[in-house]
C-alpha cells in the first residue's frame, strides 16, 4: 500500500443516559480536547467514546485531510493494512471495538454471548441482537472504578441470605436449601444450586420485588440515620441503585456478584457469560467488534431474563480471582501488555514510549504532541514519514509495519503479536 500510513480518525460519541453530563465527563473533555468544534452540552450525558469500525459508530478516517469514508469502508478497500495474520483471521475485518466509558450511574446487570448463542440470537431477534458476533471484552480503569463481576464464593451468598431476610423471601426456602447442601458437594452440585438461585431472583414478580425492597430500603436508611455502618450488607450501594432504579431487581443482584473496586490501571476481562456490571467511574473497554448484550436488570432497554438465565457461567470466584493483571516489558518498565485468552485483541498502555512496531489503533488520553510514522525499514528516511497531531481523545489509525514515534516519549519496543493490536497513551 503506497502513500501515507498514519492517519487521524473523527470517531463516535454515544449519549446513553447512563453516562456522565456535560464536562464532569472524560468523553466530553475528550471529544472536546479532539475537535475545537465540537460544543458540550453540560446537561447531556456523554457516555462512550466509539473507535473502530461498527456499524453502530464506525469512525471516519481522515486519507489525504478529508473525511471521505468511514474506517470500516476504508479497511474493506485496504485489507493488507490489518497484516496478513488478522486479514486472514478475521476477513478482512477490524477484530476489535475500543472505547473511553464515563459512568454515572449504574449499567445493566448483563452478560455476553459466545458465537454460537450470538448467531442464534442475531438471526431470531436482529433488532435486539445486532450482530452475530461474540463479545469478550476488557475494562481498564482510569479512575476509581466500581462494577460487579462473576459470581460471588457461596459462603459470601449464604451470609447475605441469613443477613437480608428480604433477599432470602425471594429466592424461597427450597431454592435457599439447596443452595446451603450444595457446599460440600462437587462443582456441578453447586452451580446447579446457584443457578435454580440466581434464576428463582430474575424471575420474581414485579411486585414483590418492589415490596421487598421497600422493606430492606427502609431498614437500611434508619440503621444508617442512627448511625450504624450497614456496610455488611452493601448498604450505601444498595440505596443508591433503588435511588436510580426504584423497584428494579437488578439491585438484589449485589448479593449474588462480586464487587470489584478498581484502581487505575487495574482491569477485568469479562469472557462470554460471565454476569457483570458496570457502576461508577471512567474506564476504556476493549471487545470483540460487537454490541451484543443480554440484560436482565438495572436498565430501561430490552431485558431477556430467560436467555440471561440460561447462558451464565454460575462458577463461583473470588473477587481477586477477577482482577485481570498486565504484563510487564522486560525491556521496559514503561509498557503494560492486557493479553486476554482471545485471538480479537491485545491492550497495550504506554505510560512514555517514543518507537514502536504495531498495527492498530492509537488512542490518547492525556498525553499531548506529535506522531510521526514512516513504513518499516525506512529508518531515517524523512521523505516517507507522515505525521499527526496528538491531542487527549485523539484517535490515530496506524498502518501494519509501521514505525512510530511520539515526541518527547522514551523508546518502547512492542512485542508482535498474532492478535489485532490496540494502544494508548496515559500518564496515571
Amino acid at each position: 500500500m503506497a502513500g501515507p500510513r498514519v492517519f487521524p480518525l473523527s470517531c463516535v460519541v454515544q449519549q446513553y443516559a447512563w453516562g456522565k453530563k456535560g464536562s464532569n465527563s472524560e468523553v466530553a473533555r475528550l471529544l472536546a480536547s479532539s475537535d475545537p468544534l465540537a460544543q458540550i452540552s453540560e446537561d447531556k450525558p456523554y457516555a462512550e467514546l466509539w473507535m473502530g469500525a461498527h456499524p453502530r459508530g464506525d469512525a471516519k478516517i481522515f486519507d489525504n485531510h478529508v473525511s471521505q469514508k468511514t474506517l470500516g469502508q476504508w479497511i474493506a478497500e485496504n485489507q493488507d493494512c490489518l497484516g496478513s495474520k488478522v486479514k486472514v483471521a478475521f476477513k478482512g475485518k477490524l477484530p476489535f471495538l475500543f472505547k473511553v466509558l464515563s459512568v454515572e450511574t449504574a449499567l445493566s446487570i448483563q452478560a455476553h454471548p459466545n458465537k454460537e448463542l450470538a448467531e442464534k440470537l442475531h438471526f431470531q431477534a436482529p433488532q435486539h441482537y445486532p450482530d452475530a458476533n461474540h463479545k469478550p471484552e476488557m475494562a481498564i480503569a482510569l479512575t476509581s472504578f466500581q462494577g460487579l463481576c462473576g459470581f460471588r464464593p457461596v459462603e459470601e451468598i449464604l451470609t447475605f441470605l441469613k443477613k437480608v431476610p428480604e433477599f432470602q423471601l425471594l429466592i424461597g426456602d427450597d431454592a435457599a436449601t439447596q443452595l446451603r447442601q450444595s457446599v460440600r458437594s462437587d462443582p456441578q452440585m453447586v452451580t446447579s444450586a446457584l443457578r435454580s438461585c440466581f434464576s428463582h431472583l430474575m424471575k420474581s414478580e414485579k411486585k414483590a420485588v418492589a415490596e421487598q425492597l421497600n422493606v430492606l430500603v427502609k431498614r437500611i436508611s434508619q440503621q444508617v440515620s442512627a448511625g450504624n455502618n450497614m456496610d455488611d450488607i452493601c448498604g450505601e450501594l444498595l440505596l443508591r441503585l433503588h435511588q436510580q432504579y426504584p423497584g428494579d431487581i437488578g439491585c438484589f443482584a449485589i448479593y449474588f456478584l462480586n464487587l470489584l473496586i478498581l484502581k487505575p490501571g487495574e482491569a477485568m476481562f469479562l469472557e462470554a457469560s460471565v454476569p457483570h456490571a458496570y457502576l461508577e467511574g471512567d474506564c476504556v473497554e476493549c471487545m470483540a467488534c460487537s454490541d451484543n448484550t443480554v440484560r436482565a436488570g438495572l436498565t430501561p432497554k430490552f431485558i431477556d431474563v430467560p436467555t440471561l438465565c440460561d447462558m451464565l457461567n454460575y462458577t463461583p470466584t473470588p473477587s481477586k480471582d477477577r482482577l485481570f493483571p498486565p504484563s510487564h516489558s522486560q525491556e521496559d518498565p514503561y509498557l503494560s501488555i492486557y493479553d486476554p485468552p482471545v485471538p480479537d485483541f491485545t491492550v497495550m498502555k504506554m505510560e512514555e514510549r517514543k518507537k514502536m512496531k504495531r498495527k492498530g489503533l492509537l488512542e490518547e488520553t492525556h498525553s499531548e504532541g506529535k506522531l510521526s510514522a514512516r513504513p518499516h525499514g525506512l529508518q531515517g528516511d524523512k521523505r516517507n514519514s507522515r505525521e499527526a497531531e496528538g491531542a487527549p481523545g485523539r484517535a490515530t489509525w496506524l498502518v501494519h509495519q509501521v514505525m512510530s514515534s511520539f515526541q518527547n516519549i522514551q523508546t518502547l519496543k512492542i512485542p508482535d503479536t498474532d492478535t489485532a493490536q490496540l494502544a494508548w497513551v496515559r500518564l496515571f
